[in-house]
């Protein structure tokens, strides 16, 4: 319920000067709501997140940021867009999903962001963005800037585990992040006794060792002092804080959605505690502004905003441009080949992943490495050992148990034009932060034109007897996602190669090392810095009869069968990235012989074998001379008992399928 005294504005000292400002910043939002509000009755836009109400929140955290630090809204913070000073004209083309819009009408109202007024929009999930905010703020401290970062988010959204694992983050590297939660008591039509069974989101301060603060959100000078005491503490101590700003929403979760579900009365109780109404009472009653100065300012208002709506109302309709949407799922990038210039050296295979790794931090100085045990421990592998004592914890840095929150923190560093590596311990629990790559990561350049530049390392595959949780082969799951890149070497020469290409690459790439082959294989590798280019195939061999489609471990598995049937020659194509896959070099491969085996260790069912069984019979149906066939592990889980993990591989159907494809 709220507090029945009227909002008290007397405590705060502001000069007549910014208080008219401040006034103005405060009633644009809520003139334009009432416009949005009209159009979409007349069916001119086609859904509405109100923030009626809530205006001071917005309004507040934002006016007392400074212009260079990053701002994370969501659904109902248009008062943060007006106040960075948004063209109202490309806003409303943004409404209207007009190519003018920030996302070229590739996503609705407040998804996106603006480099320009360092604004990052949120996606539909609504936790992602407070990982992202993490990695904002720790570009901010290492680079030792004293900037803070503000992320919003809401009493139902502070129930996303992404939640708990931003201010976890936060709260152990002491990030200087302000963490808003407009406490407006519903989550769309579920109440907050329903949401969480604390009495107030100051109370989770203790729990996570942050400082946490309450304000009346309804008072914009409230929120703008706090707002700014905040962050004059973080610039002398940088940490996070907990800000809870206590609202209400006065319209529906989105104005499909109503509110019935609301208590008779409710919102009659709430309407005195309107933001806008009191500022302007308490503006009259000081002097600061008349009736009619407050009137000449809203008419103003009325005149720009429809003068902006009639000019984003009258660009045309998008017109489908195939090229353009294609293109612009990945960042412009243009690979510039550099060969091997120094002598090679015999390495394992792990250990040219290392070395890769060290040239990479030594050619990229903001490149930061981040993962579960990999400072002075050295990862669970032993990658990253040796990395602290060379280039400091700012820049390798152990994390908690948080892999949304750390692969989101990449993103947040890339936002900040840094380099990000994450690596995850084991492939499989990639899992945990699956959306960060799928929804984030992979979206971000084709919603609006923000690369990501951050490099996953993913440990895969089975053969270790490590049982259903540390053996998965997981590719396919992220081979399906426009965006991402997917790279997966099997040698020593070109896993380093591929990784430096991976750090100059700004788009996110995936990177699967299979553990098998981390200390069983070895190789020439050259000393310095290479790079191998992502996207194009190898022959692992050259052969007349059949042609085997594969990667990863498999090349080494069709490399044994070559030598087992030594009455056939193997032509072994090493795919090496399996998105985007190399067409060209898959329907020369296969036209060459017209026998096609597509070996994977991944599951059979829906894995990227049967993508390239289709390709091949699309484009090579003409030269076979027989059916394609693939080998895929067994459609179970990965088992822990060696001799059923066998049983399970791909390895264990590989020569018999061989000779039925020959007999063909």
């Amino acid at each position: 319920m709220p507090d029945q005294e009227p909002i008290n504005f007397q405590q705060h000292s502001f000069a007549k000067e910014e208080l008219i400002s401040i006034y103005k910043q405060l009633v644009l939002p809520r003139l334009i709501e009432e416009k949005m509000l009209i159009l979409l009755r007349q069916g001119k836009i086609t859904k509405w997140f109100s923030g009626w109400g809530q205006e001071a929140v917005s309004v507040g955290c934002a006016y007392a940021m400074a212009e260079h630090e990053y701002i994370l809204p969501m659904h109902r913070n248009l008062g943060v867009f007006t106040t960075r000073q948004i063209p109202l004209q490309r806003l409303f083309a943004q409404f209207q999903g007009k190519a003018d819009g920030y996302t070229k009408g590739r996503d609705r109202s407040f998804h996106f962001g603006t480099q320009d007024h360092k604004l990052v929009g949120m996606i539909s999930h609504l936790g992602p963005q407070l990982g992202i905010a993490d990695g904002i703020a720790l570009s901010s401290k290492v680079r030792k800037n004293q900037d803070t970062t503000l992320v919003f988010t809401g009493d139902g959204g502070a129930s996303e585990g992404d939640f708990h694992e931003a201010l976890n983050v936060a709260a152990v590297w002491q990030l200087p992040v302000i963490f808003a939660i407009e406490n407006n008591r519903w989550g769309l039509s579920t109440p907050s006794s329903e949401q969480f069974r604390c009495k107030q989101f100051t109370d989770k301060g203790i729990g996570y060792g942050m400082d946490a603060i309450q304000v009346d959100g309804n008072n914009i000078l409230a929120v703008i002092e706090t707002v700014r005491q905040i962050r004059a503490q973080i610039q002398e101590n940088p940490r996070p804080f907990i800000l809870e700003l206590m609202t209400f929403r006065m319209r529906g979760h989105e104005e499909a959605s109503g509110t019935k579900y609301y208590p008779e009365g409710l919102q009659a109780e709430w309407e005195p505690k309107d933001p806008v109404s009191n500022f302007e009472a308490y503006l009259l009653q000081e002097g600061v502004l008349d009736a009619q100065a407050i009137e000449s300012i809203k008419q103003q208002y009325k005149e720009d905003i429809q003068h902006a709506f009639d000019q984003a109302n009258a660009a045309p309709k998008i017109v489908p441009d195939l090229a353009q949407e294609m293109n612009d799922v990945y960042a412009p990038h243009t690979f510039e080949s550099v060969a091997p210039t120094e002598a090679a050296t015999e390495l394992r295979f792990i250990d040219a992943i290392q070395d890769g790794l060290r040239v990479a931090m030594q050619k990229h100085p903001e490149l930061v490495l981040m993962g579960q045990d990999i400072a002075e421990y050295g990862g669970a592998f032993k990658v990253t050992e040796g990395f602290v004592a060379a280039f400091g914890k700012d820049r390798v840095r152990n994390t908690p148990l948080c892999e949304s929150a750390i692969i989101g923190a990449g993103l947040g560093l890339s936002i900040s034009g840094m380099k990000a590596m994450v690596e995850m311990q084991f492939a499989d629990f990639v899992s945990v932060g699956f959306n960060q790559i799928v929804n984030n990561l992979a979206k971000m350049h084709w919603r609006w034109g923000q690369k990501a530049d951050v490099v996953v390392r993913m440990p895969t595959g089975a053969g270790t007897a490590a049982g259903p949780f540390h053996s998965q082969s997981n590719e396919a799951w992220f081979v399906h996602t426009p965006g991402l890149k997917v790279v997966y070497p099997s040698n020593p020469q070109d896993a380093k190669g591929l990784l430096l290409a991976a750090f100059e690459d700004p788009n996110p790439v995936l990177f699967f090392e299979h553990k098998f082959l981390y200390r069983s294989l070895k190789g020439d590798v050259p000393a310095g810095y290479y790079n191998t280019p992502i996207g194009k195939a190898a022959l692992a061999k050259e052969g007349q009869d059949l042609t085997i489609i594969t990667y990863g471990l498999g090349v080494h598995w069709a490399l044994d069968a070559a030598a087992q049937r030594p009455d056939f020659s193997f032509e072994i194509l090493d795919l090496r990235t399996l998105l985007p896959l190399d067409l060209d070099a898959i329907v020369a491969a296969a036209s060459k012989t017209g026998r096609v085996l597509v070996l994977h260790e991944d599951t059979l069912t829906a894995g990227i074998g049967g993508e390239i069984v289709a390709l091949v019979n699309e484009h090579c149906f003409e030269q076979l001379d027989a059916p394609v066939l693939r080998v895929a592990s067994l459609d179970t889980p990965v088992p822990f008992a060696a001799d059923l993990e066998q049983q399970f591989l791909a390895s264990k159907r590989l020569l018999s399928t061989i000779d039925k494809l020959m007999a063909y």
